[in-house]
C-alpha cells in the first residue's frame, strides 16, 4: 500500500496537469486570485483543516463569480483530495458521488471525468482494483470526447499502478498506449513513462531490459531530464549489481516511508529471507496503522450520520467495538506466526514457508477488513439515503413507493443486525462455559415462528414448506436461543441462494436424536468446495451478502449442544441439504 502523502501528490500532479493545459484565464494575474490561490495551497500543504475549508471556499466563490466552472470543479476535487489526505475516505467517497451527481445535473459532460477520476483513486486506495480500473477507463473515454487527450497519459499510468502487481504484462501494454499519446501531445511525459517501464522490467525479473532502461535513464538525466521514478531506479540498480546493503541504505534514505516493500523485495532477491521477512512485517505494520486510522474515521462518520437520523446509535458503537476485537485477534494471530517464524530461523526452508504463510494470513485479514467494510457500508448507505427521502418535506412519495422504501430499510437493517449478531455470537461462544438449557422447548412452535419471520424475504416463485413429523406438542430440553440462531441462519442461507423451486424444512425424532433437515433447490455447493464452507470468512460467491461466519457459527453452536451439523454430500440436488442432529 502506498503511503497517503505520496498517493495524494500523484493526484495533485494530475489535477494541475489538466488545469494548466486549459486556456489561460483572463484573471490569471489578478492579485486577488493569486492571494486566494496561494492561501489555499499553503493551508493544504500544512494540513490545516479549518483554514483550508475557509480558503478553498473563498477561492471557489471567486471562480464561480468569474464563471470558470472548469477551475471551480478542479478546486472541488482538491477538497476531496484533502479529505483523502486526512484519511477521511468515506467522506471523500460521499463528496465524489455528490460531485458526480452535480456535474450530471448541470450537464457538464466535459468535466465529468473529474468525478470518475476521484472515485477511481478512492476505490484503488480501498483495494477495490476492479472498480478502480473501470473508473479510470471511464476517465480516459471522457477525456477523449472532451478533447483532453494530452492529459490521458497520467490516467493510463494510474491503470498501470493497479495492474503492475497482478498483471505486469498488461501493465506494459497500457504503458505503450500512454507512450503513444505522450509522443503525439506531450513529449515531456515520455521520459517518465519509460522509467516506469524499466521498474516493471525489474519486478518481472527481466534484468537485461532493466539494465537497458537504466542506461537510457542515465543518458536522459545527463541531458537535463528527470523522473519521479528516478530514486527507485537507483535503488534497484544497486540491487541488480549485488550491492544489497547499499541498495537497502539508499531505499531508506530516498524512499522513506515507502521503502519497506522495496527493501523486502531486495532482500528476497538476495536470498536473505530473515531480513526480507522483517521488512515485510514492518510494511504490513505500517499499512495496518494507516488502514486502522481510515477505518476509524469512516466508522466515526457513519456514527455521525446515524446520530443525525437517530438510527441504531448504540448498535453502531457495538459494531465498532466488535470489529476492533476481531482485528485485535487477527493481530495476535499474525504475532503468533511471526514468533513461529523466528523460532525456526536456522532452517532456511522452514523460514521461507513461515514467511509465505504470514503474507497469506495478512492477505486474508485485508480481504476480511475490505469485506466487512463493504457489507456494513452498503446497507448503511441505503438506510441513510431513504432516511433523507423520508425527511425531505418536498419529496413526493406514493404509498407503494413508501412501502417499498420501508421494506428496503427493514431488509438492510436485518442484514446489518444478522452480521453483527453472527460476529458477537461467534466471539461469545468461543468460551467453554456450560450451556444453559430450558425445560420443555416446543420445537414445532419455534420452527414455525422462525419460518414466519423469514417468509417475507423468500423470493417470488419459491415455496417455503414445513414438513413436521414430530409427535403432537413435542418438547425437549435444550437452549432455545442457540437452536433458534442455528435454524435462523440455515434458513436465511437457503433463502439467499434459492431463486426458484422450494425450501423444505423437515423435522423428525427417534429414541435418542432430534433431526432437522433444511433442503433447497438453489445454486448448490460444488463438490470440491464442500469441505471449506464451515471455515470462517469463506464465501463461495463474493457477490452474496454476508461475512462467511454463519455456517461456522452453526457448527460451533451444535457442538456446544453436544450435537453436530453436516452438509449432505450424497444429496443429488438440485440445491443443497444441511442436517442438524441434537441429542434428546
Amino acid at each position: 500500500m502506498t503511503t497517503i502523502k505520496y498517493f495524494i501528490q500523484i493526484i495533485l500532479l494530475l489535477l494541475i496537469s489538466v488545469a494548466t493545459r486549459s486556456a489561460t484565464p483572463p484573471y490569471q494575474d489578478d492579485p486577488v486570485y493569486i492571494a486566494l490561490r496561494d492561501s489555499m495551497h499553503e493551508a493544504f500543504n500544512n494540513a490545516e483543516a479549518e483554514t483550508f475549508a475557509v480558503h478553498i471556499k473563498n477561492l471557489e466563490d471567486y471562480l464561480l463569480e468569474k464563471g470558470d466552472l472548469h477551475a471551480y470543479y478542479t478546486q472541488r476535487c482538491n477538497e476531496i483530495v484533502f479529505m483523502m489526505n486526512s484519511k477521511k475516505i468515506f467522506e471523500a467517497y460521499k463528496a465524489a458521488r455528490t460531485l458526480s451527481e452535480e456535474l450530471r445535473e448541470r450537464k457538464l459532460d466535459k468535466e465529468m471525468y473529474m468525478a470518475h477520476n476521484m472515485l477511481g483513486h478512492i476505490y484503488r486506495y480501498c483495494g477495490n482494483n476492479e472498480a478502480a480500473k473501470e473508473q479510470f477507463r471511464t476517465v480516459i473515454d471522457l477525456m477523449e470526447k472532451a478533447g483532453y487527450r494530452e492529459s490521458m497519459p497520467p490516467i493510463y499510468m494510474n491503470i498501470v499502478g493497479v495492474l503492475e502487481d497482478s498483471d505486469p504484462q498488461q501493465a506494459l501494454e497500457v504503458l505503450d498506449k500512454a507512450a503513444t499519446i505522450a509522443a503525439e501531445t506531450s513529449p515531456e511525459r515520455a521520459f517518465d513513462i519509460e522509467t516506469r517501464r524499466t521498474l516493471i522490467y525489474y519486478n518481472m525479473g527481466q534484468k537485461d531490459k532493466f539494465l537497458e532502461g537504466y542506461n537510457s535513464y542515465k543518458k536522459g538525466e545527463s541531458n537535463g531530464l528527470s523522473s519521479v521514478h528516478g530514486r527507485s531506479l537507483e535503488v534497484y540498480y544497486q540491487s541488480y549489481l549485488g550491492n544489497t546493503d547499499e541498495a537497502v541504505r539508499l531505499a531508506r534514505e530516498e524512499l522513506g516511508e515507502d521503502s519497506y516493500g522495496t527493501i523486502a523485495s531486495i532482500y528476497k532477491d538476495a536470498g536473505r529471507w530473515q531480513e526480507a521477512f522483517e521488512a515485510a512485517r514492518q510494511e504490513k505494520r505500517s499499512d495496518d496503522s494507516i488502514a486502522s486510522i481510515i477505518l476509524t474515521n469512516s466508522v466515526e462518520d457513519l456514527r455521525n450520520q446515524l446520530t443525525v437520523y437517530a438510527i441504531e446509535r448504540q448498535a453502531t458503537r457495538t459494531r465498532t467495538i466488535t470489529l476492533a476485537v476481531i482485528i485485535g485477534l487477527l493481530a495476535l494471530l499474525v504475532a503468533a506466526l511471526i514468533y513461529i517464524g523466528f523460532s525456526h530461523r536456522r532452517h532456511l526452508h522452514e523460514m521461507t514457508r513461515a514467511y509465505e504463510h504470514a503474507l497469506e494470513s495478512d492477505k486474508m485479514k485485508t480481504v476480511f477488513i475490505q469485506n466487512i467494510s463493504h457489507e456494513m457500508r452498503t446497507p448503511l448507505n441505503i438506510i441513510a439515503g431513504f432516511a433523507q427521502v423520508f425527511a425531505d418535506p418536498d419529496t413526493e412519495v406514493g404509498p407503494e413507493e413508501r412501502q417499498d422504501m420501508s421494506n428496503m430499510i427493514l431488509r438492510n437493517t436485518r442484514q446489518i443486525t444478522n452480521q453483527v449478531d453472527e460476529m458477537l455470537e461467534l466471539a461469545l461462544n468461543e468460551s467453554t462455559g456450560d450451556v444453559e438449557c430450558e425445560d420443555g422447548v416446543d420445537i414445532a412452535d419455534l420452527l414455525s415462528n422462525v419460518m414466519q419471520e423469514n417468509e417475507s424475504f423468500v423470493k417470488p416463485g419459491v415455496e417455503l414448506v414445513f414438513d413436521n413429523r414430530l409427535p403432537e406438542k413435542f418438547t425437549m430440553t435444550t437452549n432455545r436461543d442457540m437452536l433458534r440462531r442455528m435454524v435462523y441462519t440455515l434458513l436465511d442461507n437457503a433463502i439467499k441462494n434459492t431463486e426458484e423451486g422450494s425450501i423444505n424444512v423437515k423435522v423428525a425424532v427417534n429414541e435418542s436424536m432430534l433431526t432437522l433437515t433444511i433442503q433447497d433447490t438453489g445454486c448448490g455447493i460444488p463438490a470440491d468446495q464442500a469441505d471449506k464452507i464451515f471455515e470462517r470468512f469463506v464465501k463461495l460467491d463474493s457477490f452474496k451478502e454476508g461475512l462467511g461466519l454463519g455456517l461456522p457459527l452453526c457448527r460451533m453452536l451444535a457442538s456446544r449442544l453436544r450435537g453436530f451439523l453436516l452438509y449432505d454430500k450424497n444429496y443429488e440436488g438440485p440445491g443443497a441439504r444441511f442436517v442438524l442432529s441434537l441429542p434428546l
